[in-house]
């Protein structure tokens, strides 16, 4: 564990900022897009593996709201923001290592899961997967993003142990027992201007987005993003210069 792996701290910190981050929004955009394929089929349940604070959710309660939603949290802050935002989706504190009684019920339960932003924190991806497989329904679906490119001192900050390539996402999801249907580079050429900008920055950006802050740094950030926000909508699905690694399996057996 990373001396930044305290996602309690963590949402209490930058609960406020990861709601504003346009790469978040883009994310969940691309996610969206995916899942959005499977709108009007009956019986659909989405797990979100590592859903933080609950946006995600709260987006696909409109997105598709005949579905159940789910997500595991390793944080009991991230946790309690969920249910707040969306009371009629189910929340669990859950490690997945070491899984709590409550997830028993979950067991087999998701036609569609999404791992978003969660690998590069983890020291074993493909065990972490392993371990989610449990909660997956036979032949699921499993979207999975996780950041390409060059990390920043935000993301070591944060407990990014890696990044990810297509090929190297690709080895990590088929050793975990999944069969890799599609894999994108998304984001260029905005995405990558944004995470350039976000390197430029360095540790800096540490304090620009912590709570509390209304300093000048911090008021130019909140504008960059609000810029970038609307930028994003050009940017590529798929282009070999992408720094966002995207990628659609099926769990096998």
């Amino acid at each position: 564990m990373s001396e930044h792996d305290n996602w309690d701290e963590h949402w209490d910190r930058y609960s406020a900022a990861a709601s504003l981050n346009p790469a978040q929004g883009m994310r969940h955009a691309l996610v969206a897009r995916l899942l959005r394929e499977r709108r009007g089929t009956p019986g659909i349940r989405v797990l979100d593996i590592g859903s933080g604070q609950g946006d995600l959710i709260m987006k696909l309660r409109g997105l598709l709201p005949a579905a159940e939603l789910a997500g595991f949290e390793l944080s009991a802050s991230g946790v309690e923001l969920s249910r707040k935002k969306t009371p009629n989706a189910r929340f669990v504190v859950a490690d997945l290592f070491h899984p709590p009684a409550e997830t028993a019920a979950l067991a087999g339960w998701a036609t569609d899961a999404v791992c978003s932003e969660v690998l590069e924190h983890v020291d074993l991806p493909v065990d972490f997967l392993r371990a989610a497989r449990l909660y997956l329904a036979a032949d699921a679906r499993l979207i999975v993003t996780v950041p390409g490119g060059p990390m920043s001192a935000f993301d070591r900050h944060i407990g990014h142990r890696q990044h990810f390539t297509r090929r190297s996402i690709t080895a990590v999801l088929q050793s975990a027992g999944f069969s890799v249907e599609r894999t994108y580079l998304s984001g260029f050429p905005f995405f990558n201007l944004y995470r350039g900008l976000v390197i430029a920055r360095g540790e800096r950006l540490v304090t620009d987005v912590g709570p509390g802050k209304d300093g000048l740094s911090t008021r130019l950030a909140n504008a960059m993003m609000a810029v970038f926000r609307g930028l994003f909508r050009f940017n590529l699905m798929d282009c070999p210069l992408g720094w966002q690694v995207v990628a659609v399996a099926r769990k096998e057996g």
